[in-house]
């Protein structure tokens, strides 16, 4: 990795934060880490004894506010994992909270870097793939999952590629993190800001706080654990709609690979996730809970569609293989079975986070 003596991981008490921010303590433990935090979603203060255990520097602050990133002073890597992450957030609702922390607090991050250094890995997301295009692909059920019929411009059997067209809406979430992207590739070009995107599908992993709308995989193994009522939601509530899935620790290992070749990442924006070999349905995804569990639920049918559902998704992750040799190299049954060994030893204070 490159020889950073300071690192900074916005939204670090989060699920994805504060596992980057500890795997890179252990990888490097010479290097001073700060995780920045805001702690509104219920369970991020789980975080904070894991992080003080593993030497990283906690510093309660929101990106919304400047005089917050001012307090940490000038870092060599900002890692902005800083977000309202749930695309179903402003239908029906506001979306300032939304709005205010996905765009106005990057920019804040971006200025931060502008006027003290260092440089940037931004964590995007799929969702910036507009929703009617992704409807439109011909799907056509196989067993227990969709599966594709046919390429495109952007989108094979390898999953959906960084060509797949933009036009179109994806909802507010969506809206913000492609803005984001934009505003990146602006400080690049007017200020030198070296910067790297990474548009990640559905990431996974011990202590993530899983909720239906961010976070389903821990969500659906919790619920066959704990108890409480699942349904297959959207597109006839079969269950077939199909999603990769990406272990977070996987996601440390390509972080590590990028920044240690900056002239081959900066400016780069790459589609990241587990790909078609480690894709599930909802209804796979319960045969796995079910196994582990040795418990079978009675999974509920909600046929109506969200305004923001997509029945097929799967990162097509093939340019950042062929940039850096990375693959994930944790499956399926892998990252289950580590969500469930946490769940489980950790039972008491996750049950009344995690239980309906």
């Amino acid at each position: 990795m490159a020889d950073y003596r300071k690192i900074l991981v916005t939204g670090g008490a989060g699920f994805v934060g504060s596992n980057l921010a500890l795997n890179w303590k252990r990888h490097t433990p010479n290097t001073e880490i700060i995780a920045l935090d805001n702690l509104k979603r219920r369970g991020s203060e789980l975080a904070l004894p894991r992080l003080r255990a593993g030497g990283v520097t906690f510093h309660h602050g929101d990106v919304r506010s400047p005089e917050d990133l001012d307090a940490i002073g000038p870092v060599d890597l900002m890692i902005e994992c800083s977000a309202e992450p749930s695309v179903h957030a402003g239908y029906g609702q506001s979306p300032a909270y939304l709005v205010n922390t996905n765009l106005t607090g990057l920019i804040n991050c971006l200025d931060h870097l502008r006027r003290t250094g260092g440089d940037l890995v931004f964590l995007s997301s799929s969702r910036v793939y507009p929703i009617a295009a992704l409807r439109a692909l011909k799907l056509h059920q196989q067993q227990d999952r969709l599966t594709l019929t046919e390429d495109g411009q952007g989108w094979s059997a390898a999953g959906i590629a960084e060509t797949f067209p933009l036009t179109g809406a994806r909802s507010l979430y969506g809206a913000t993190k492609l803005a984001a992207e934009l505003l990146i590739e602006e400080y690049r070009a007017m200020y030198g800001l070296k910067a790297v995107i990474n548009r990640c599908g559905v990431l996974a992993g011990p202590w993530q706080m899983g909720k239906v709308d961010q976070g389903f995989v821990v969500l659906w193994m919790a619920r066959h654990l704990f108890g409480g009522p699942l349904s297959y939601s959207g597109f006839g509530g079969q269950g077939i709609q199909v999603r990769d899935i990406l272990h977070v620790d996987d996601l440390f290992d390509l972080l590590r690979l990028q920044t240690t070749n900056w002239p081959a990442m900066d400016g780069a924006t790459f589609n990241v996730g587990g790909g078609q070999a480690v894709s599930v349905s909802l209804r796979e995804l319960t045969r796995h809970c079910a196994a582990l569990t040795g418990r079978a639920l009675d999974i509920g049918q909600d046929p109506e569609t969200r305004p923001a559902d997509i029945p097929w998704y799967v990162s097509d992750s093939r340019t950042i293989t062929q940039a850096t040799g990375w693959r994930p190299t944790r499956d399926v049954a892998t990252i289950l079975t580590d969500i469930h060994r946490w769940l489980v030893a950790e039972r008491t204070q996750l049950e009344p986070i995690l239980r309906a």
